[in-house]
């Protein structure tokens, strides 16, 4: 029995360090690039709200960089020879939703008082006990690649995935991956694919 258990934990522990490294993100993919087009020279092209912010956007692009150059671009040693241009955004959004926002936990359930002050629940046990719910962020990047001589886009992608932390940093080069997984192609949107963090 013991030896059961101790590899039922072994397993466990394993498990969790391997999702440490992980990332699971939802991609949703829209594509029209040509068939008989290679992917060929990139420049990154900042919009005038992003050039107001320089090193946020710098940071979004040495993230990107990685994903865009496995799917076999290269970066144009002159920007204005470019064969194509990518934009890219990022954001984090706070989930104000709830696990107990569900039928199941209204009125007559577990818990009848349902919302008092922003975060706070009460058990419906009349105990007089609360506790707060904890916030849950969605996590967002954009990527969008355009012909540059002719302005038309040829492929738009974003990764999403949520967790209890804003920051997004350390994670932006798995996210970035994960939106270009499946370049060029378009796909089942949106669906979810895992990268390795780091």
């Amino acid at each position: 029995m013991w030896k059961a258990l101790t590899a039922l934990a072994t397993t466990v522990v394993l498990t969790s360090c391997a999702s440490l490294h992980e990332l699971a993100s939802d991609v949703s993919t829209y594509s029209k690039w040509p068939a008989d087009r290679k992917p060929a020279t990139y420049a990154f092209e900042r919009l005038p709200s992003q050039q107001a912010h320089p090193e946020q956007q710098q940071l979004l692009e040495d993230s990107a960089r990685r994903a865009i150059e496995q799917a076999g671009f290269a970066p144009a040693q002159d920007p204005a020879t470019a064969d194509v241009v990518v934009q890219l955004g990022a954001r984090v959004s706070p989930d104000w939703r709830s696990p107990y926002d569900d039928p199941f936990w209204w009125r007559g359930g577990l818990y009848y008082s349902r919302f008092h002050g922003r975060h706070y629940w009460r058990p419906g046990f009349g105990f007089g006990m609360g506790f707060y719910d904890t916030p849950v962020y969605e996590r967002e990047v954009a990527l969008l690649i355009r012909d540059r001589q002719t302005g038309q886009p040829l492929f738009e992608a974003r990764a999403v995935n949520d967790g209890y932390s804003s920051s997004i940093n350390s994670l932006l080069p798995a996210m970035y991956d994960a939106a270009m997984k499946d370049f060029p192609y378009g796909g089942v949107n949106p669906r979810r694919i895992v990268t390795q963090i780091g």
